[in-house]
């Protein structure tokens, strides 16, 4: 760390999803936070411009002229502050009805508050002051959008909590056998064509892995589900995040065609309805336990489940192991022979077995991960609501938060900060082997690595499970491959381990 920083987040050994034992990294003790009147107080710079015409200048800036991650950063440069006013999308014409104002907070100390659930509120905000309509949801608010305080919250939170505890005496067994299918696939493309894009593979082995782990619902049940349910949740996610996502390209077409507008469900009515059906008939253990033991509604729990199977888990995963693939695949530093012989190594020999604790012994492995998750977080902003008026505290600066007022953090910023993290801008596979205290400050979870889930607050609640899933992804790669070439897309080499 190059500078010394004190944390407002609570550091917490969190236990290992599927033992009893703890992480082997095991961050230390931070010392409590210096008192905000050490600090200037400063007026929040920045400005939301005139009405409609700051909106729309603003969501040009983000999704056209400069792109989210430079948009941020010329603002800070600007204000001289990594907290400042601004708006950010969607806006003006047609969503008449959604307040684009934030408070941008791109440092980890400021960032930080986002997570005080007594200070911040969650309340409809998981991609901002927008919110795709709630028949995408089955007219339900699922876990994502309701706050901590109220009392929904809980039953759905411990409810997921629980999905995730049971589904790790199959989790294994699953992946394994659903990544060998995948690497089967992307094998017979190369051969073939001498190159192959996995996008796919990976997506149709995320959802039948995910769907046997988490439902207890097998896709080779129902042939189309089998076939073409990646392909469904895909169009479901795009139709509800369309108006938010930067896509970069083909402008001014997408800004006139994609980001105007919200999307009607009924675009994706029949197949929402077809995934319903496949999870109310194979899901009914998972579905009866919401019911009977968290007190949830029939249509409460599957459209609960929906959300954290096609949401949370496969839309996190299609994001996420993708850049973790195209981080090692691309490395010309010799990380992979690194990661190859760590993999072996702890596994014990070429016919060995993966396992849970094997995995949690791969020190190099966990910390590519925990790098590739730090530069490229599946979810690149953060929102929260100021519960009541507080003082907010960057590095060097404090300011005035009135209730209401909406913050908005881009992780891929906050998470680069010079002052937490040296030469920030570069993938450092040894960064959280050399200092592990570092993990209080890896937020990609709507909280710190060192945190735990629970009914108190919004952190993501398989925040361990795709740690874990991702150690196992790294290794069943080395363990099947000596090594790989290619980018985030797509595979032009690979050589079968020897």
């Amino acid at each position: 760390m190059s500078t010394t920083m004190m944390t407002k987040v609570m550091s917490i050994s969190q236990p290992s999803p599927f033992s009893s034992s703890s992480q082997s990294i095991s961050p230390s003790p931070q010392p409590p936070p210096p008192s905000t009147t050490s600090l200037p107080l400063r007026t929040i710079p920045g400005s939301y411009g005139w009405p409609l015409l700051g909106p729309i200048s603003d969501r040009l800036d983000y999704f056209w002229f400069q792109g989210p991650e430079t948009f941020f950063r010329k603002r800070i440069d600007k204000y001289k502050s990594t907290v400042f006013r601004t708006n950010v999308p969607p806006a003006f014409p047609f969503f008449l009805n959604v307040n684009p104002n934030v408070v941008a907070v791109l440092d980890c100390e400021s960032f930080s508050h986002l997570f005080d659930m007594e200070i911040m509120e969650k309340r409809n905000v998981l991609v901002g002051d927008f919110m795709p309509s709630v028949k995408y949801t089955g007219d339900i608010r699922v876990c994502a959008y309701l706050d901590t305080a109220e009392p929904q919250h809980a039953k759905v939170k411990n409810f997921a909590l629980d999905i995730l505890k049971r589904s790790s005496r199959v989790w294994m067994n699953e992946m394994v056998l659903n990544l060998g299918t995948m690497w089967d696939t992307v094998d017979a493309a190369m051969a073939k064509d001498g190159s192959a894009s996995y996008l796919f593979p990976l997506q149709k082995f995320l959802f039948h892995f995910l769907s046997k782990a988490l439902v207890g619902a097998d896709p080779a049940s129902n042939p189309e589900i089998s076939d073409s349910g990646y392909t469904m949740i895909d169009k479901w996610l795009g139709l509800q995040l369309l108006p938010t996502i930067y896509i970069g390209a083909l402008q001014p077409l997408t800004e006139i065609f994609l980001h105007s507008w919200a999307y009607p469900f009924a675009l994706v009515r029949g197949d929402y309805r077809k995934l319903y059906e496949f999870v109310e008939k194979e899901g009914k253990e998972a579905i009866e336990r919401g019911k009977t033991e968290f007190g949830l509604s029939h249509e409460e729990a599957i459209h609960n489940l929906l959300f954290i199977l096609g949401f949370n888990a496969f839309g996190g995963f299609s994001i996420f192991l993708p850049a973790l693939v195209n981080a090692i695949a691309s490395d010309k530093t010799g990380l992979q022979e690194r990661l190859r012989k760590e993999v072996r190594e702890k596994l014990g020999g070429p016919g060995a077995e993966l396992s849970f604790e094997s995995v949690k012994e791969m020190e190099l492995v966990k910390s590519v991960v925990y790098e590739t998750l730090r530069l490229n977080p599946p979810v690149p902003t953060q929102f929260a609501r100021a519960r009541k008026d507080f003082q907010i505290k960057s590095h060097d600066s404090v300011f005035d938060i009135k209730q209401g007022e909406l913050l908005c953090g881009y992780q891929k910023l906050v998470m680069r900060d010079p002052k937490v993290f040296d030469d920030p801008e570069k993938f450092n596979p040894d960064r959280f082997m050399q200092n592990s205290d570092l993990l209080n400050y890896l937020y990609w979870s709507n909280g710190p690595q060192t945190g735990s889930p629970s009914e108190s607050n919004k952190q993501c609640a398989a925040k361990d499970y795709v740690t874990l899933t991702a150690f196992l992804f790294v290794a069943h790669m080395f363990q099947r491959y000596d090594s790989i070439t290619g980018t985030s897309s797509s595979i032009t080499s690979l050589q079968k381990a020897t």
